[in-house]
């Protein structure tokens, strides 16, 4: 179980992991608009599953083009972005045991349940060690109900850096903001970001001091503690040395963060943080959980009164509630792809080389056995995978398989993630990437 001594040890850990690639000598802000091109790889998980009939075009049961198809109502906001979208249907993760949620192993491909520590690294935080460095590899911000997300302002459950080492998400719109821009804030904003800067400071140097007098392991472990606040307290240096490019990326602090009517208000404002880390050029891989993982969330300030467990206990194809949530989705994704093409980059913009995955940590639908995990691609890659279509698989391939043909684009010549020779002889019927979708 994840106690609270796992959750700080996976905290400092988690979070030395994810900024140690920043620290090195050398690194460099990928800066958009100078004419040089880089890869970057977004992640979008919704709780509660992904009913295929939410996304396949009505009397689509084949492979084949979406060009003269008509999106389903949940995702009609991509109708106008069909060329770019990829609905993949017939991939598994039966070995995750989803269930609920498949929590860390939704990412992972491992088996996962409430409260396991993730056994290995997840997908997202692979590819951040793959693409350019950057000031912060990995951002991951999570989406829940208000109450939930100002009492757990962080929540560890579906991204990891390695075994028993969670990657924390953001829920708190304003300390993201404080972490990213507190630096090049003014006046409320500014003067908490200098007092928990100074604070962060005192710590790392007495826990620094009092670890000297552990034993040897005990000292190892309390180190990893250390070097967690040391590499926040590093990157906040280094994101102040940045301060004057990060200026033209800052969001506009509104009523949204320090007086939400809504938990939306502060999913919008999330959302806008995430985009502009990834536009800034402070990172190339982003993790969005709504729902944080779990089986909660909710979405008042989108009309959907309903929350939590109950949205699970209710069919997806043809729900108002659902069409809703799909929807709300569907334009945060727009949000991302037009924010994104709006920065030039090499001979296109950002995202001609971005992929966007979009899929749930619980395959298609609550209490699952994980034999039908629906997932949607928006852009390319760089020209990487195929766009405008629709693939049928057969069911045979795991979830394991199209992050293996993601990690061969990036740089990466694998023929598996988490995915041993035994486990695979039950659950995948090849090797290699997902041959159907690439180009």
């Amino acid at each position: 179980m994840l106690n609270r001594r796992n959750i700080l040890q996976g905290m400092a850990v988690g979070a030395g992991a994810v900024m140690t690639a920043a620290m090195k000598p050398g690194n460099a802000m990928a800066t958009p608009g100078t004419g040089r091109t880089t890869k970057r790889v977004i992640f979008f998980m919704q709780n509660q599953g992904f009913d295929p009939k939410t996304c396949i075009p009505e009397g689509m049961s084949s492979s084949g083009s979406l060009a003269n198809a008509t999106l389903p109502e949940p995702i009609s906001p991509l109708e106008s972005y069909k060329d770019r979208l990829h609905i993949i249907n017939g991939l598994h993760g039966t070995h995750t045991t989803p269930s609920h949620s498949a929590f860390f192993g939704a990412l992972g491909g491992y088996r996962g349940g409430d409260g396991v520590p993730p056994s290995a690294s997840t997908i997202d935080y692979e590819i951040s060690k793959l693409l350019p460095e950057t000031l912060l590899p990995h951002l991951c911000i999570g989406m829940d109900s208000i109450e939930n997300m100002t009492t757990k302002p962080t929540v560890a459950n579906l991204s990891a850096s390695g075994t028993g080492q969670p990657i924390f998400m953001h829920s708190n719109p304003n300390h993201l903001y404080q972490m990213l821009y507190g630096g090049i804030s003014t006046g409320d904003i500014r003067k908490q970001h200098e007092a928990k800067s100074n604070l962060l400071t005192q710590v790392e140097k007495l826990a620094s001091a009092k670890g000297r007098s552990l034993p040897g392991t005990a000292a190892q472990r309390y180190g990893q503690f250390v070097q967690g606040f040391r590499d926040t307290n590093g990157l906040q240096d280094r994101l102040s040395k940045v301060s004057a490019h990060l200026r033209k990326f800052a969001p506009v602090v509104d009523e949204r963060y320090s007086n939400p009517e809504f938990e939306t208000d502060w999913h919008d404002a999330l959302l806008e943080l995430g985009i502009s880390a990834l536009t800034s050029g402070i990172t190339n891989t982003l993790t969005i959980g709504s729902g944080r993982g779990e089986i909660f969330g909710a979405w008042k300030g989108i009309g959907v009164e309903k929350q939590g467990h109950d949205l699970g206990h209710i069919a997806q194809p043809d729900n108002p509630i659902w069409i809703k949530i799909r929807q709300y989705n569907s334009q945060m994704l727009v949000k991302l792809m037009e924010a994104l093409d709006s920065i030039p980059e090499g001979s296109g913009s950002m995202m001609d080389h971005t992929l966007i995955v979009y899929t749930s940590n619980n395959a298609d639908k609550q209490h699952t056995s994980g034999a039908n995990w629906p997932v949607m691609l928006l852009g390319n890659l760089d020209g990487a995978f195929k766009t405008g279509c629709f693939t049928q698989l057969d069911g045979k391939r795991p979830i394991n398989a199209l992050y293996t043909s993601i990690l061969r684009v990036v740089g990466s010549n694998v023929d598996r993630f988490n995915m041993d020779e035994k486990l695979a002889k039950k659950f995948d019927s090849a090797s290699g990437p997902v041959k159907e979708i690439l180009t």
